[in-house]
């Protein structure tokens, strides 16, 4: 069945078109159409709003009261259908550090909640954020599980699931080089992560593979001085090595609108992506008690205005944020080009991935993942593959 959406401003990669239409058959773009309205079979009105590829978040660990590490099927699949009424049509799951046990829990789960799944997000693959990090800059990742990566761990780890597609880990470890041509060679994303490196260790990476940096800021080294010498962070590297992508949490909270106006400024649009980074808390009201980290062992925080924090409210305790408050953070308090704004949650991810052949725009050919949003980025629709799925 061939469906249009008609009367909309549709968002490119790089600019807006106004009173255009968007047309989809069998899961797929057929084709923009401006001037006229096309012939199809089934109509949506999009009354002016904003059509826009689907949203991907290419890093997060659950939300709406779930995380993706709780040990079921039915975890994950609550977590991305929260993330679909915010806009997201492409998930990464993302892990923590923990025993390898959990980890081919998740893996397992993971498999059957793709199987049992109907009308939700597409699962891209998974992100593990672990184990291999600097203990320096674990922030909330458990240091008991954090470790060297050694060759038998790791490839017994990569061996026991086909759905990895990222893998975050800390450079200047020991082992570090050999784990990325491992990754390069299995077809899977190195990213800088949790990381003390110095911009030797950081240029090494980039040499051998590692092309992404995950939550630019967080867990991450900055200038320090080493013997009197000042010496480059992970930060300051990867605004130095061209065409290093970076990930950025577009909350407002962990990086305040000044800084994501700075980041902008001195990275390229194309080389920077938003991610929620989130939480079981993402989408949830302020006032809400959520846990970090697990059920069984998770500690207890409060989500205050829109972010999650210790009872005490000393320190923030993790994102809450969904794929359509990145959007409006980067467009209405970083100041950021709509088009921009989105491009960062839609075509960058999946580039980055190496998706953008399918996913990202809404060229001609690509999977038809669309949302519809108002001028305050509020979700009205959420189509995945063509069907209307919320709204």
């Amino acid at each position: 069945m061939k469906t249009a959406i008609i009367n909309g401003r549709i968002i490119t990669p790089h600019r807006i078109l106004d009173q255009a239409s968007l047309v989809m058959e069998d899961g797929v773009i057929e084709g923009i159409v401006k001037g006229r309205k096309p012939e199809a079979d089934c109509y949506i009105d999009a009354q002016g709003s904003y059509v826009s590829p689907g949203f991907i978040d290419i890093h997060t660990h659950g939300g709406g009261g779930h995380d993706f590490m709780d040990g079921s099927p039915e975890a994950i699949i609550k977590a991305c259908m929260a993330h679909l009424a915010h806009g997201t049509t492409s998930i990464c799951p993302t892990t923590l550090t923990c025993t390898d046990e959990e980890l081919l829990t998740f893996f397992g789960c993971y498999r059957e909640a793709g199987k049992q799944m109907e009308n939700g997000p597409e699962l891209l693959g998974i992100h593990l954020e672990g184990p291999y990090f600097s203990l320096e800059q674990r922030g909330a990742q458990d240091p008991q599980y954090i470790k060297v990566p050694a060759k038998d761990d790791y490839k017994k780890l990569l061996d026991a699931s086909d759905d990895i597609i990222r893998m975050s880990a800390a450079p200047e470890l020991e082992g570090a080089m050999e784990l990325a041509d491992e990754l390069k060679a299995r077809g899977i994303l190195a990213s800088i992560g949790h990381s003390d490196a110095t911009y030797a260790h950081v240029i090494e990476a980039w040499e051998r593979g590692y092309t992404h940096v995950t939550h630019l800021y967080s867990g991450m080294s900055t200038i320090r001085r080493i013997n009197a010498y000042r010496h480059l962070g992970v930060i300051e590297s990867a605004y130095l090595i061209d065409g290093m992508t970076v990930e950025i949490i577009a909350d407002g909270k962990h990086l305040p609108p000044e800084l994501l106006r700075f980041i902008v400024k001195m990275k390229p649009i194309e080389d920077i992506c938003l991610v929620t980074d989130s939480m079981r808390g993402a989408g949830m009201d302020d006032g809400e008690h959520v846990l970090l980290g697990s059920l069984a062992h998770g500690q207890e925080c409060i989500i205050d205005d829109g972010v999650a924090v210790l009872p005490d409210r000393s320190a923030f305790a993790g994102s809450v944020c969904t794929a359509d408050r990145c959007v409006r953070t980067m467009y209405q308090q970083a100041e950021v080009r709509l088009e921009d704004a989105v491009r960062m949650m839609t075509y960058n991810p999946a580039k980055i991935l190496g998706i953008q052949g399918r996913k990202g725009s809404l060229s001609a050919g690509m999977d038809a993942d669309v949302v519809i949003f108002d001028d305050e980025i509020r979700i009205q629709s959420v189509l995945v593959k063509g069907k209307k799925v919320v709204g």
